[in-house]
């Protein structure tokens, strides 16, 4: 399992909030403990924090129309700004 971290920018930070039952449900066939986090001072960048246990199927999923369609409404603006994982020891 890895940890991995994505950060991005939205359009509205409370939108992207509001869809955070529909993003969990997207990607719990994937990954567990997944964390959303915003910055207290305010901003539109934000970073979802997640352990997935299946990275090929994961990556396929967020290709898919469905989850495309998914992002557009949560307000997310792409590309993510960065990908991070847990260094390995």
């Amino acid at each position: 399992m890895s940890r991995m971290i994505v950060t991005h920018a939205v359009k509205d930070v409370d939108q992207w909030l509001a869809y955070r039952g529909k993003t969990i449900e997207a990607f719990a066939p994937y990954a567990t403990d997944i964390f959303f986090c915003t910055i207290p001072e305010g901003g539109n960048n934000v970073a979802i924090s997640l352990n997935v246990h299946d990275m090929e199927g994961m990556m396929a999923m967020v290709e898919t129309p469905e989850h495309q369609a998914l992002v557009e409404e949560a307000g997310v603006i792409h590309p993510p700004h960065a990908m991070y994982f847990e260094a390995a020891d």
